[in-house]
């Protein structure tokens, strides 16, 4: 995958830098599976599971911590 869409980790606000706690999450699938095909197909599998989707909050909290931390927790 070559196209670069993270340019940085600074968000304006908690919202924000939440969402992209999730686009890093859904890119991070996407680059361990890149075909779409295969996303779409093991989506219904995955979107019935509540473990799967524990581990997918664990993930987006993850990198909620990164992007918290690069942002210094939005203190001014």
């Amino acid at each position: 995958m070559s196209d670069q869409w993270l340019t940085s980790l600074l968000t304006d606000d908690p919202q924000t830098g939440y969402e992209l706690a999730i686009k890093l999450s859904r890119m991070g699938v996407k680059y361990t599976q890149p075909s779409d095909d295969v996303r779409k197909k093991l989506r219904p599998v995955y979107e019935q599971d509540a473990d799967s989707l524990i581990a997918s909050s664990q993930v987006i909290a993850t990198n909620f911590q990164t992007v918290a931390q690069a942002n210094n927790f939005w203190q001014k």
